[in-house]
């Protein structure tokens, strides 16, 4: 059944902001090309969930963003979030645009570029354009197609050949305004044998329904390192669709480490393409769900060049009403001898009305290979609780105990100290512990 894409902007609107916006021309085209190829496209066809009834066509309307100069201005729900960034490099975005950038005049120094998406494809436009859209692709979907027309603001990364950046660099994207577009693209580019770490929070702060279509463009260059975390912490009226990719070259390392803890219905799409020889993924993803979300999550890794391994851990926590899909895709293409693809996946149901389904999926069209997997779904073990219990902690105290316990092996290997005791907080409220 065809589902007919709704367009929420026409294309002489949409045009208009474009050029008021200072773009250069062949970025409209793009815009304008991304909107015509959505109105003949369908939604995402995703397993077990008809996201065709969620809340997919809220996008509201590009708002300018009034921008402050110093930290100090920035609303609660960021401040929270920027303990210790005040002389670091970070980029913060509320709502349609970005509100404020810092790069540490070193880093500068060396080429690296941190600013935000709109604003480079203005002044290092040939860059942005050689890979903005080349990993996740308009054709996809509607959703994909509507993101690469109307996304605004956003985060643009550049990493020079040879540089090592040691410290994070960090994003803050923030949605309070219901009638403000919210749809960031991140782009980070890594040079050959350079390394970077960035890290990126996402939260909403109103009581409207909104949606939030992100995108993420992650390219590796031969012999660098990329380490990606993120952290999606949206309120019960935010719907969030993300789709991540990296393009990974010759011993290259692309690392995943990603938060799901939304309030509100859920779907990512985190894929890492294996191009080159020696090249490598890793993905730790841990997710909560509370209440009557409905949650979607697909891990993937494609494999083409040789000698290629991956890993992907998912652990997922599901209470109340809330029902999950994990998926776990491990391809192997013909001719990439020797990769090694193993997946985890589990999901621990808290309630009886909680549902999970952990699906595992390998496809390998390659004989000289290793691949492995392994996926479990069940409640808590009573018989732990009360072995627990005998010992004289309380029922509470126990189940928090199994519920950490089953999160460890994610949370434990997180190499970023403030992520893992951020991540541990936010477990906790979820979970009313």
């Amino acid at each position: 059944m065809t589902t007919q894409t709704i367009l929420p902007v026409d294309a002489g609107t949409l045009g208009e902001f474009s050029r008021q916006s200072g773009e250069p021309g062949w970025l409209t085209d793009n815009r304008l090309q991304a909107l015509e190829l959505a109105a003949g496209l369908d939604l995402p066809k995703l397993e077990k969930t008809r996201i065709d009834r969620w809340n997919v066509n809220t996008y509201g309307s590009h708002k300018e963003s009034t921008k402050f100069a110093a930290l100090g201005e920035a609303p609660a729900a960021i401040q929270s979030l920027i303990n210790g960034q005040e002389e670091g490099n970070l980029l913060i975005q509320r709502n349609s645009g970005a509100v404020y950038a810092r790069l540490a005049p070193e880093l500068a120094a060396q080429g690296v570029i941190f600013t935000d998406l709109q604003t480079a494809a203005k002044e290092h436009g040939d860059l942005v354009q050689r890979y903005l859209h080349k990993a996740v692709l308009p054709g996809e979907h509607s959703l994909a197609a509507l993101h690469a027309a109307l996304w605004s603001g956003g985060v643009f990364l550049y990493v020079p050949k040879n540089v090592v950046i040691d410290t994070p660099l960090q994003a803050v994207l923030l949605t309070d305004d219901a009638e403000a577009a919210f749809v960031p693209h991140i782009l980070i580019v890594a040079d050959t044998n350079s390394s970077v770490t960035y890290v990126d929070n996402y939260v909403s702060d109103k009581n409207e329904a909104g949606l939030h279509n992100g995108a993420v463009e992650v390219f590796v260059g031969a012999g660098a390192k990329v380490r990606y975390a993120t952290v999606h912490q949206f309120g019960a009226d935010t719907t969030d669709v993300t789709y991540r990719r990296a393009v990974v070259d010759n011993d290259g390392i692309i690392e995943w480490i990603v938060g799901e803890m939304n309030y509100g219905d859920t779907a990512s799409d985190t894929k890492s393409v294996l191009k080159g020889n020696g090249s490598s993924s890793d993905a730790k993803v841990i997710a909560v769900g509370t209440g009557s979300q409905k949650l979607n999550y697909t891990t993937q890794a494609q494999h083409f060049g040789k000698s290629t391994p991956s890993d992907m851990i998912t652990r997922a926590v599901m209470r109340d009403a809330a029902t999950s899909i994990i998926n776990g895709i491990t391809k192997i293409e013909k001719g990439a001898t020797r990769a090694d693809g193993q997946q985890t996946e589990k999901v621990l149901m808290l309630s009886p009305k909680a549902r999970g389904d952990a699906n595992p999926i390998l496809l390998i069209d390659e004989d000289d290979v290793t691949a492995g997997h392994a996926a479990s779904v069940g409640q808590v073990n009573q018989e732990q609780i009360y072995y627990l219990m005998s010992r004289g902690i309380s029922r509470h105290d126990a189940e928090k105990l199994i519920i950490y316990g089953f999160l460890a092996p994610v949370v434990s290997q997180i190499p970023l100290e403030g992520l893992r005791n951020q991540l541990q907080s936010l477990v906790e409220r979820k979970l009313g512990q």
